[in-house]
């Protein structure tokens, strides 16, 4: 099957990632036709568009994060405030789709508000991204200063803090100083694929509880 991109038809296979150049206007004109399609995903680059369709894996390991994400602000009676699917624009410099994302800090900001001005409005506190087409840049997220962007690509995660202007590879997140998360997820995913997604969310909260 052939992807299909056209003023009146967009059809990407499952996996395909496809670049084109393209203006801040057309890529404004391809996210209208988009409308609220949740596939397939679409990002700007300055002079560069990207479209791509995940495959179900994506979606299942972006869940399984996220749930991870959540069952531990959970127990640290922590409040939040969390989005998917989301899209984070700056006119004419960017354009992305994080899989899933977290306002922790600055819950309050953002609180009960249907749409966000991304040149005024705090970013958020941590993105989640999972990358299984070589679709996702870490350096997406520098024009919004996303705090923390957690990354899982090859069935393993990696944590990125923002220091200065980059992204610096962390051993822990922010947000979770005492806790060790790569060794949760890593943990988590073994009992998913093992069972099933359920199973690593019970366990977790049994250890963590216990």
């Amino acid at each position: 099957m052939f992807a299909v991109v056209t003023p009146k038809e967009i059809h990407l296979p499952p996996g395909t990632v496809l670049k084109l150049p393209g203006s801040w206007d057309e890529y404004q004109s391809l996210s209208a036709q988009l409308g609220d399609r949740s596939s397939p995903r679409i990002k700007y680059r300055p002079g560069e568009i990207l479209l791509m369709a995940p495959l179900p894996e994506h979606g299942r390991k972006a869940s399984l994060i996220a749930d991870v994400v959540k069952v531990l602000l959970d127990y640290l009676e922590q409040e939040y405030e969390s989005f998917t699917p989301i899209t984070m624009e700056l006119s004419s410099i960017s354009g992305i789709e994080p899989d899933y994302c977290f306002y922790i800090d600055n819950w309050m900001a953002i609180a009960g508000k249907d749409r966000i001005d991304w040149s005024v409005e705090p970013p958020p506190d941590l993105a989640i991204e999972v990358d299984v087409t070589s679709y996702t840049d870490i350096d997406d997220y520098l024009p919004y200063r996303v705090p923390e962007v957690w990354l899982f690509k090859k069935n393993q995660l990696r944590i990125y803090g923002l220091e200065n202007d980059k992204y610096v590879d962390k051993s822990n997140s922010r947000y979770f100083p005492d806790i060790n998360i790569l060794e949760i997820v890593n943990e988590c995913f073994r009992i998913a694929y093992e069972r099933n997604t359920s199973a690593a969310i019970r366990d977790l909260r049994r250890k963590l509880n216990s």
